[in-house]
C-alpha cells in the first residue's frame, strides 16, 4: 500500500517529535539531525519533519506520496504527464537521509507534490541531485514545475 506523506518545516524539532510520538502513537521510523519522519501505520501516513526557523510558525514544506518502487514512479509520471501537468524527474537523488527517485507535479495553488520510492539510506540531509533543471517549463500559470523543496 502507499501513503500519502505531509512535509512539515518545524521551528523545534524534539518538541514536534514529542507531540507527534504522543498524538500518532508511535516512535520516529527515521531521526537524524534537523530531521524526523513517522511511519504511520494507521492512518497510513508518512510525517517528514524538517527543522526550520527558531520562533517561527509551522508551515508545509511540500506533500508526496511513498510507492514501493521506482516502477510506480514511473507510471506516476506517465500519468501526470498525459494529464498534462508538468513532471519534473529526478532520479537517484539523495535528500532526506534516502536515496530516491521520484517526480514533482504542482498544484493549482502551487503546492509541490511528489511520488517518490526510498531505494537506500543515505547519510545527507540535503538533495545531491541538480533537481530541477527544467522547473522554469509551464503548462499555465496554475501548472508550473516544481522548484526544488528546500527540504525534502
Amino acid at each position: 500500500m502507499s501513503r500519502v506523506q505531509l512535509a512539515l518545516r518545524v521551528s523545534d524539532l524534539d518538541r514536534s517529535v514529542a507531540f507527534y510520538t504522543t498524538l500518532f502513537g508511535v516512535e520516529p521510523a527515521k531521526r537524524r539531525p534537523r530531521y524526523a519522519n513517522f511511519a504511520v501505520e494507521n492512518p497510513p501516513l508518512k510525517l517528514v519533519l524538517l527543522e526550520g526557523e527558531p520562533d517561527q510558525p509551522t508551515v508545509m514544506d511540500h506533500l508526496g506520496v511513498e510507492v514501493f518502487s521506482t516502477d510506480d514512479v514511473d507510471a506516476a509520471t506517465k500519468r501526470l504527464s498525459d494529464a498534462g501537468l508538468v513532471a519534473v524527474e529526478e532520479k537517484d537523488t539523495e535528500c532526506c537521509y534516502a536515496l530516491q527517485d521520484k517526480v514533482w507535479v504542482r498544484g493549482p495553488g502551487g503546492e509541490p507534490w511528489e511520488f517518490y520510492t526510498v531505494k537506500a539510506d543515505s547519510d545527507r540531509l540535503e538533495k545531491t541531485a541538480a533537481c530541477c533543471a527544467s522547473a522554469t517549463a509551464q503548462t499555465s500559470a496554475t501548472q508550473q514545475a516544481p522548484a526544488c523543496a528546500s527540504g525534502c
